[in-house]
C-alpha cells in the first residue's frame, strides 16, 4: 500500500509538471515568440537606421610608407580625424613594398573593416586591392594618390597639377631663360607624372620659345634623397655644371638635388624648388639653398579623407564635385588647393598653420 501511494504520488506531480509546462508554452505563444508562424511574423533583429547613424565605423588604412615625415604627419592627423568622428581606424605601412601592402589590405578586408582608405605605392599594382575591397562589399578611399584602372569609390587629394604649375611659375619669375633640370618623382606614383604635366604645362611656352631647354629630365625611384642625389650628379657632370634651375618633384628629392649642388660649390647659387613644406625644406628655405616649396595643409586632407571615409561607409553622399579619370573610370574626386611658399611667406603659412614652429625652422638661422 505505501509503495502504491508513493507511485501514484509520483505520477500526479509529474502530471502537474507537465500541465504548467504546457501552460507556459500557451502563454509563449500568446506573446508572439514561440511558434514558427509567429516567428516568421516577428520584425527581424536588425540594426534600427538610428543604430546604424550611431554605429562605430571601423577604417583600414592602407599607407605606402611611412619612413618619410609628410606621411608621419598623414598618419597621426588622420587618426585624430578619425577619432574624432567616433570611428576607429586601424593603419598599417608598407614601406615601398607592393606585395606587402596588396597582402596588409588583404588583412584589413579579413578584419571586417567598413571602409578601406589606400596610399598606393604603385598606382597600378594597388588595383587588387580595390577589387578584393569590393569582392567583400568593402568601398575603396584613395588618399592624396590616385589607384589606376579600377573602380575606386572616390579619391581625395590636392590639385597634383597645380603643385606643379606652382612650382614651375616660381621659378620661370626666376629664372625665365636658361638650362633647367627637372627631378621626377617614382614613376610608379601617378601623383608624380601629375606634378611633372602641371610643371611642363608651364615650362612649354618656354620651350617653344626656345627660351628654356631641359637639359635633364628623370623619375626618382621610390623618390629616395639618395637616388635624386644620384640623378643630380649626372645632370651636373653631363652639362659641366652648367645649370641655371632645378625643379624637384618634392622635399625630399630637392634635398638629394642641394646635396649634389653643395658638392659642387653651387648650393645657394640656383634656384631649386619642391614641395611638401617639410622641415628640412622649410630650414633650406631660410637658409636660402632651396627656393620654394608648395605647402599641402594636410589636415585639411586628412579632415576631408576621414570625414567622407565615414560618409562612404554609411552609404551617405559625399558630395564629391569633380572627377579624374584613372584609367578605367571617371572617378569622384574631391581636389583641395595648394600654396606656393618661398621666404616671403613662409612665416604667414606653414608656421602660422603650426605646421611647423618658427623656432624649428629657423634654428639654424638664428645667430647669422
Amino acid at each position: 500500500m505505501k509503495l502504491g501511494f508513493a507511485r501514484r504520488r509520483s505520477i500526479l506531480f509529474i502530471a502537474v509538471l507537465i500541465a504548467c509546462f504546457l501552460l507556459s508554452a500557451c502563454d509563449s505563444n500568446s506573446g508572439g515568440r514561440a511558434t514558427a508562424e509567429n516567428l516568421k511574423n516577428e520584425p527581424k533583429a536588425t540594426i534600427s537606421p538610428s543604430d546604424q547613424t550611431n554605429k562605430r565605423i571601423k577604417i583600414g588604412f592602407s599607407m605606402d610608407t611611412l619612413l618619410e615625415e609628410r606621411w608621419l604627419k598623414d598618419r597621426d592627423l588622420f587618426r585624430e580625424a578619425c577619432e574624432a568622428l567616433g570611428a576607429d581606424v586601424e593603419i598599417i605601412a608598407a614601406n615601398g613594398d607592393d606585395a606587402k601592402q596588396i597582402s596588409q589590405a588583404e588583412a584589413l578586408i579579413s578584419q571586417g573593416v567598413d571602409i578601406l582608405v589606400v596610399v598606393p605605392h604603385n598606382a597600378d599594382a594597388t588595383a587588387a586591392i580595390v577589387k578584393k575591397a569590393h569582392s567583400a562589399g568593402i568601398k575603396v578611399l584613395a588618399y592624396d594618390r590616385l589607384i589606376k584602372n579600377a573602380d575606386v569609390d572616390l579619391y581625395v587629394s590636392f590639385d597634383n597639377e597645380a603643385v606643379g604649375e606652382l612650382q614651375a611659375e616660381a621659378i620661370t619669375k626666376l629664372v625665365p631663360k636658361g638650362k633647367f633640370v627637372y627631378i621626377g618623382g617614382a614613376d610608379t606614383d601617378n601623383n608624380a607624372h601629375l606634378f611633372k604635366q602641371g610643371v611642363f604645362n608651364v615650362l612649354q611656352p618656354f620651350i617653344d620659345r626656345g627660351e628654356i631647354t631641359v637639359v635633364y629630365d628623370q623619375w626618382t625611384k621610390d623618390w629616395t634623397p639618395v637616388n635624386a642625389l644620384a640623378n643630380m650628379k649626372d645632370a651636373l657632370e653631363a652639362n659641366n655644371n652648367k645649370i641655371d634651375a632645378v625643379i624637384a618633384a618634392n622635399d625630399a628629392t630637392a634635398g638629394g638635388v642641394v646635396q649634389a649642388l653643395a658638392g659642387q660649390g653651387l648650393a645657394g647659387k640656383l634656384p631649386v624648388a619642391g614641395q611638401d613644406a617639410e622641415l628640412a625644406a622649410a630650414q633650406r628655405i631660410v637658409e636660402g639653398t632651396q627656393t620654394m616649396t608648395v605647402y599641402k595643409p594636410i589636415k585639411l586632407l586628412a579632415d576631408k579623407a576621414a570625414e567622407l571615409a565615414v560618409k562612404l561607409a554609411k552609404g551617405e553622399e559625399t558630395g564629391a564635385d569633380r572627377t579624374v579619370n584613372n584609367g578605367k573610370i571617371e572617378v569622384p574626386s574631391v581636389l583641395l588647393s595648394p600654396i606656393a611658399v618661398d621666404k616671403s611667406n613662409i612665416d604667414e603659412t606653414i608656421i602660422a598653420d603650426g605646421f611647423h614652429s618658427r623656432e624649428d625652422v629657423y634654428k639654424n638661422v638664428v645667430k647669422k
